[in-house]
C-alpha cells in the first residue's frame, strides 16, 4: 500500500510530529471551479487551515502515486490541467496503473484519508441520492464510503441539487451520523436550511472530537457528516437559488445529461444563471467549513 502513496514534505513532517492533518480534495480545483479561482481558492483554504494550527493535505492521483498534499507547483498545474478523471472508489486501480491525472472525489477522498491516517476532511457538500433515484438508481458513491471509512467530513450538507430526503434516509439506513453544527436541521449548501431536522447537533470542536472517537472506540466503522450551514452573510435566498436548480436540472434532463455528468453541468449551469453569485457562496462555504474542520482537526489530535 504505501508504494503507492507520496507525501508532500509538510504533510510528512507533520506526521512525525504528531500535528493534526485537514485532507483536501481536489475535485473541487478540477471540475467545481474555474480557473484561476480554483487554484485562488485552494491556496486560500489551505492557509486558513495553517492559520488555525493545522496541516492541510489536499489529495490528487499524480504519475502513480496517491498524493497526500500537493506543492505549490502540483496545485498550479492541477488547477490548469484539462481531461483530468473524476476519481472514485472504482477508479484507483485503473488510474494508478495508468499514470492518468485523478481529481478525488469525496468517496476517493475519504479513502486516500484512511490510507494516510486523516481522521478528518473538509470540502463543499458531500454528492447523495440523485434527484429520480427511483428510476436510474443514481446514488453517490460517497455515502457508501461514509458508511465505511473512518474519516469525518465537515461540510455545507448535501448539495440542493439531490434529493435531500432521500439523502438522509439513505445515510441513516447506513448508520452514518449526520451532525448538524450549530443548527438543528441540514444545512442545504448554497442556503443554511433544509425542511429535514437532525437528530444530533454539537456546537464545539471538542464535542465531535468526542463523539468520534466514541464510535471508533467501539469499533463502529464509518465516518460521520458534520454538517456546517454557510456563514449567513453568504446564503442565498432558498426560493431564488431552488428555483434555478429547478430550472438548470429540467435543461439537464432535456440534453441527456446523466450519473457523474449531472453535478458538473449543473454547478456550471447554476454559477451562468445566478450571474456568478452560487461561485461566490461555493467559495464562501468552503472556507468556512476549513476553519471549522481545522479546529475538528486539532480537538481530535489531542483526543487520541
Amino acid at each position: 500500500m504505501e508504494k503507492y502513496l507520496s507525501y508532500s514534505k509538510e504533510v510528512l513532517e507533520a506526521k512525525e510530529k504528531g500535528l493534526p492533518i485537514v485532507a483536501l480534495e481536489s475535485t473541487i480545483i478540477s471540475h467545481g471551479m474555474p480557473y484561476p479561482q480554483n487554484v485562488q481558492t485552494a491556496r486560500e483554504v489551505e492557509d486558513i487551515i495553517r492559520s488555525k494550527g493545522a496541516v492541510p493535505a489536499t489529495i490528487a492521483l499524480i504519475d502513480g502515486k496517491i498524493k497526500i498534499g500537493l506543492s505549490d507547483e502540483e496545485l498550479e498545474m492541477f488547477g490548469n490541467a484539462q481531461n483530468v478523471a473524476k476519481t472514485s472508489r472504482r477508479d484507483f486501480g485503473y488510474l494508478l496503473a495508468s499514470k492518468k491525472l485523478g481529481a478525488t472525489t469525496v468517496a476517493a477522498t475519504m479513502i486516500a484519508a484512511e490510507l494516510a491516517g486523516i481522521e478528518l476532511f473538509v470540502t463543499g457538500g458531500i454528492g447523495g441520492v440523485h434527484r429520480g433515484a427511483e428510476h436510474t438508481m443514481d446514488i453517490s458513491a460517497d455515502l457508501e464510503e461514509l458508511a465505511n471509512t473512518n474519516v469525518a467530513v465537515v461540510c455545507a450538507g448535501a448539495k440542493s441539487i439531490l434529493d435531500l430526503g432521500l439523502t438522509l434516509e439513505y445515510l441513516e439506513t447506513k448508520g452514518v451520523p449526520v451532525v448538524g453544527y450549530g443548527t438543528d436541521v441540514l444545512p442545504a449548501f448554497y442556503t443554511r436550511e433544509s425542511e429535514f431536522g437532525l437528530n444530533i447537533r454539537v456546537d464545539s470542536p471538542q464535542e465531535v472530537a468526542d463523539m468520534m472517537r466514541a464510535k471508533w472506540d467501539l469499533g463502529l466503522r464509518g465516518g460521520a457528516v458534520i454538517a456546517n450551514p454557510i456563514p449567513e452573510e453568504d446564503a442565498m435566498d432558498p426560493s431564488f437559488i431552488n428555483g434555478i436548480i429547478e430550472e438548470a436540472l429540467k435543461e439537464a434532463e432535456q440534453n441527456g445529461i446523466k450519473g457523474k455528468d449531472v453535478t458538473p453541468f449543473m454547478l456550471g449551469k447554476v454559477k451562468e444563471l445566478t450571474e456568478g453569485k452560487s461561485l461566490e457562496a461555493n467559495i464562501a462555504l468552503v472556507k468556512n467549513n476549513a476553519r471549522i474542520g481545522a479546529e475538528i482537526a486539532i480537538a481530535l489530535n489531542n483526543n487520541k
